[in-house]
C-alpha cells in the first residue's frame, strides 16, 4: 500500500487517498509507529466529496481522531495539489468545518475559520489558564519564559479538561513563542498549528499583539498568523519528504 510522508513545521504526517470512509484507527497506529511503521504524528486520508475538492479523515498516532490539525491541513492541501493534481486554491471538509487553502510553491496558507469559543480564565498552580477552541480545544498560559513549561502540569490539565495545553511567551507586538503538549500524541510536540492559533487569538484579544504575527514553536521554524474578517489565517512551509510502499505482512 502506497503512502506519502509529509513534514510541516515540526509535525510529520502519513497521507494517502481512498475511495470511501472507513475506521482506520488501527491503520494509524501501525503506520505512525516510528519503529515498525513509517513514523508520524498523524495519519491523513483524502476522500472524494461532491460539494468540495475533498474531505479528510484525520487520526492521531494513537488511533484517536481529531476534528482539526492546522499543520496537517497545510500538508494535505500540498498533497492534493502536487500529487493529486488539484487547483492551487482548495476548499475541503473536516470535522471542524470547511477549510480554505492556497498553495504557492512550498508555502501553504489555510483559513482556519472562526474561533469556536473561548471560556473564562481560571487559576491553577499559581498560573492563569484560558480555554480556546481553534478547531480543537486548547488551554493557554502566557508566561515570561518558556522554560516554565512543565510536562506534569500539562499531563494533568490535558486529562482534566480533555484539551491540548500550551505555554506562550510574548516576544513583542509581532512575535510569539509557543510550546504545546498534544492530546493523541500525549507528549510535547515540535509544533501545533491549532495551538499556535489559540495562543495568537487570545493574545490578540488581550491586545498583547497586532493582527499579524510570526510564531516560533519548539521546532524553531517560523510560521505566520493573521486575523482578518473574524477568521484566522495560518501560513508556513510544507515539505513533501518521500513516498513508500508499506509491507503489512
Amino acid at each position: 500500500m502506497k503512502f506519502y510522508k509529509y513534514y510541516a513545521n515540526g509535525n510529520d504526517f502519513v497521507i494517502f487517498s481512498a475511495d470511501k470512509k472507513a475506521d482506520r484507527s488501527e491503520l494509524a497506529k501501525i503506520v505512525c509507529n516510528r519503529y515498525k511503521g513509517i513514523g508520524a504524528d498523524g495519519l491523513v486520508v483524502l476522500l472524494p466529496h461532491k460539494d468540495y475538492d475533498f474531505e479528510w479523515e484525520f487520526y492521531n498516532k494513537d488511533g484517536s481522531t481529531a476534528s482539526m490539525c492546522g499543520n496537517a491541513s497545510r500538508a494535505v492541501a500540498h498533497f492534493a495539489h502536487y500529487i493529486k493534481g488539484m487547483d492551487v486554491k482548495l476548499r475541503f471538509l473536516t470535522s471542524a468545518g470547511v477549510i480554505e487553502a492556497e498553495i504557492e510553491k512550498d508555502f501553504v496558507e489555510v483559513n482556519l475559520g472562526q474561533i469556536k469559543y473561548t471560556k473564562k480564565a481560571f487559576e491553577f498552580d499559581n498560573k492563569t489558564w484560558q480555554e480556546c477552541d481553534s478547531g480543537v480545544p486548547h488551554l493557554v498560559h502566557f508566561c515570561e519564559n518558556l522554560d516554565a513549561f512543565d510536562k506534569k502540569t500539562c499531563e494533568f490539565l490535558r486529562k482534566k479538561y480533555n484539551a491540548n495545553v500550551n505555554y506562550a511567551e510574548i516576544i513583542n507586538k509581532n512575535s510569539i513563542k509557543v510550546r504545546t503538549f498534544e492530546r493523541g500524541v500525549e507528549d510535547e510536540t515540535l509544533a501545533c498549528g491549532t495551538g499556535m492559533a489559540a495562543c495568537f487569538y487570545l493574545a490578540f484579544l488581550k491586545k498583547m499583539v497586532q493582527n499579524e504575527v510570526k510564531i516560533i514553536p519548539k521546532s524553531k521554524e517560523e510560521v505566520f498568523f493573521r486575523f482578518q474578517k473574524d477568521c484566522i489565517y495560518f501560513k508556513g512551509k510544507v515539505r513533501y519528504c518521500f513516498e513508500a510502499n508499506y509491507n503489512f505482512s
